[in-house]
């Protein structure tokens, strides 16, 4: 099973939206060189505030395209980066993943999923209304999460609009996502 990137992006501030770039580069351990969520330990501010040494398991950022044309579906333009994502695809059901899956990206990126984002209070003031959208109850209760997941690296090296994604499955039995 395998997908496309469509879009790669990285921001060096603190800011919700990260800008389209024509390639980004990932750095084994770290994660998007010269992103500020890059290191080996948390970056996200919510994080820091808990435990500064716990590692960062919030490396990389993917989100399915397919998402997006669910959102504006019901409203809401979202385009690539927009929340934050350092990666976007197409092809790959990112949310349907275990943790420890890999993903093969371009010749030699190699990026191990750690887990779901966690959408935060950031998206509603994104767009009102869309924090319901990507997180919400499912018939028996159960929280489901739809922005993205998060991967550490493992192999580093450049990604481009248009490089391949390939999915590796972990051995089994799998561990569903939860958030990270």
């Amino acid at each position: 099973m395998g997908g496309t990137v469509t879009a790669v992006s990285r921001n060096s501030t603190y800011a919700f939206t990260k800008p389209n770039r024509e390639q980004i580069t990932l750095l084994a351990g770290l994660g998007v060189e010269g992103d500020i969520h890059a290191g080996e330990t948390v970056k996200h501010r919510s994080r820091v505030r808990q435990d500064p040494t716990q590692p960062n398991l919030r490396q990389v950022h993917l989100i399915h395209q397919e998402l997006f044309a669910e959102l504006a579906r019901q409203g809401h333009l979202v385009a690539p980066g927009d929340l934050g994502e350092n990666i976007t695809t197409s092809g790959v059901d990112l949310l349907g993943l275990p943790v420890g899956a890999l993903l093969r990206i371009g010749d030699r990126v190699v990026v191990e999923v750690t887990g779901l984002r966690n959408p935060c209070s950031q998206i509603e003031h994104f767009q009102d209304g869309l924090l319901k959208l990507v997180a919400h109850r499912d018939e028996s209760g159960a929280l489901v999460r739809k922005a993205g997941i998060m991967g550490i690296v493992l192999t580093g090296g450049g990604i481009r609009p248009g490089d391949p994604v390939d999915v590796e499955l972990p051995p089994g039995p799998h561990r569903v996502l939860d958030r990270v």
